[in-house]
C-alpha cells in the first residue's frame, strides 16, 4: 500500500507490472515492501546460497542423501529447498535454471529440467508455483518444446533478440527474458548505456518493443498463447521503469535496484513517460505502444546499417535442432557475443556460477 507522502517508483511499478524479485536471499525475499510475484535466479544466486553458512547443514544432509547420485543430483535437490524457503513469501512461481554449459545439448537439458521437475514435487511444490529456465539457443529451446508439451513449465532465458523471441513462442514457453543491458555491464560499467529516459534513448530498448509487438501480432493472428516478457538485466531504477511503459507483463528486478526503487518518491510531472495499469491479460486486449516510442520499433541501433526488416515469423527456427536459430543468431553479432557471454558468466569458475557450485557439492559428497 501507498504511503501517506505517496507512492515509491516501486509501487508504482508494481501497478502497471508484476514486480518479481532476482535474488534468493530469504531474508531480503520476506522482508519487502511488496510481495514480489515470482523469485527468478541463475548459477550466480544459486552459488550465492549455497556458499552461505545458512544452508552448510541442508548442503551436508542432501549430499548424505543423494551420495551415490552425483553433485548434479546434490545441486538440483538443495537449489529447489533453497527455493521453498521463499515460496511463502512470493505469490507466483520460483524460476530455477538448467545447466549452461549444456546449453547446447538438448537430451541434457531436457533431463536436468526433469529432474527439477522431480525434485520441485517431491518438495510439495507444484506445476503452477514454479517455471524453469532455459537458454535461448537453439537446441536448449528444443528441449523447452520437449518439456512444455509434457506440462513442465519453461521460461527462454538470456534474449537478445527478436530471433529467439520468436523460437521460445515455437517451443511454448511460458514466458521469456530479454535482457536489457549485456551480462558484463553488471561488472563493467564503461559498458552501461547510462542515459536520462531510457525507454526512448537506451540502444536495446527498440528491441524490446519489436519483441512486445510481434507477440501481440502473433496472438492477434493465431489466437495461440505468447510467452510473457519477463524483462531482465536492469541497472537502474530508470530502466525498471521502462519496462512498464514498454508493456512488459514483468520485470525480474535485483536487490539492488529494488532497494532504489522503494526510496525514490513518484512525481509524474518529472517522468519522461509512463506505463499503464497493468492489464487482466497481456495480449488480448492490448494497450497500443506509446505514441513517443513507436518510432523506435523501426530501428536498431545494436545492427549496423539495419535493413529495417524484423525477423521472420513464418520460419521454423526449431527445426533440425534449432539450426535456424543459431543461423539467425549467428547474423547477429550482439546477439551472439551477448549469449556467449552470458554462458560464459553463468558457467564461471571456481568461485562464481556452475562451477563452483559442482565444487562446492562435490567437496560435500566428499566428506560423507
Amino acid at each position: 500500500m501507498a504511503s501517506l507522502e505517496g507512492p515509491t517508483w516501486l509501487e508504482k511499478l508494481e501497478e502497471q507490472l508484476d514486480v518479481d524479485v532476482d535474488w534468493m536471499d530469504p531474508e531480503y525475499v520476506k522482508n519487502m515492501p511488496i510481495k514480489p510475484h515470482a523469485q527468478t535466479s541463475n548459477q550466480l544466486w544459486v552459488n550465492i546460497e549455497l556458499h552461505r553458512a545458512s544452508n552448510a547443514e541442508l548442503l551436508q544432509q542432501t549430499a548424505k542423501e543423494l551420495k551415490t547420485e552425483g553433485w548434479l543430483a546434490v545441486y538440483t535437490r538443495i537449489a529447489v529447498l533453497m527455493c521453498k524457503k521463499n515460496i511463502d513469501y512470493i505469490s507466483g512461481r520460483v524460476l530455477l535454471q538448467t545447466l549452461p554449459s549444456k546449453a547446447y545439448d538438448t537430451q541434457a537439458t531436457v533431463e536436468h529440467a526433469r529432474l527439477y521437475d522431480k525434485e520441485f514435487e517431491r518438495a510439495g511444490i507444484g506445476r503452477d508455483r514454479y517455471c524453469i529456465k532455459i537458454p535461448a539457443t537453439g537446441p536448449a529451446l528444443n528441449a523447452a518444446k520437449i518439456l512444455s508439451q509434457e506440462g513442465i513449465p519453461t521460461l527462454g532465458t538470456a534474449v537478445f533478440g527478436l530471433p529467439q523471441a520468436i523460437a521460445c513462442s515455437q517451443a511454448g514457453c511460458l514466458f521469456i527474458s530479454p535482457y536489457y543491458n549485456e551480462n558484463r555491464a553488471h561488472s563493467d560499467l564503461t559498458l552501461w548505456p547510462n542515459v536520462k529516459d531510457p525507454a526512448k534513448e537506451h540502444p536495446n530498448s527498440p528491441r524490446m518493443i519489436q519483441i512486445i509487438e510481434t507477440y501481440k501480432r502473433l496472438y492477434k493472428e493465431t489466437g495461440k498463447e505468447q510467452p510473457l516478457v519477463k524483462l531482465a538485466s536492469f541497472l537502474s531504477a530508470k530502466e525498471a521503469m521502462a519496462a512498464g511503459e514498454f508493456g512488459c507483463h514483468s520485470a525480474t528486478i535485483s536487490h539492488t535496484v529494488l532497494d532504489q526503487l522503494a526510496k525514490l518518491k513518484w512525481n509524474e510531472p518529472e517522468q519522461p513517460g509512463a506505463g499503464v495499469p497493468k492489464p487482466e491479460h497481456p495480449y488480448k486486449n492490448p494497450g497500443p505502444t506509446p505514441a513517443r516510442l513507436i518510432e523506435l520499433a523501426k530501428t536498431d541501433p545494436l545492427t549496423a546499417n539495419w535493413d529495417g526488416k524484423l525477423a521472420s515469423t513464418d520460419i521454423d527456427y526449431l527445426a533440425n535442432d534449432g539450426a535456424e536459430l543459431e543461423k539467425a543468431i549467428e547474423k547477429d553479432p550482439i546477439a551472439t557475443n551477448r549469449l556467449a557471454e552470458a554462458l560464459k558468466i553463468f558457467i564461471g569458475d571456481d568461485e562464481n556460477g556452475e562451477t563452483s557450485s559442482r565444487k562446492k557439492c562435490e567437496e560435500a559428497i566428499a566428506h560423507v
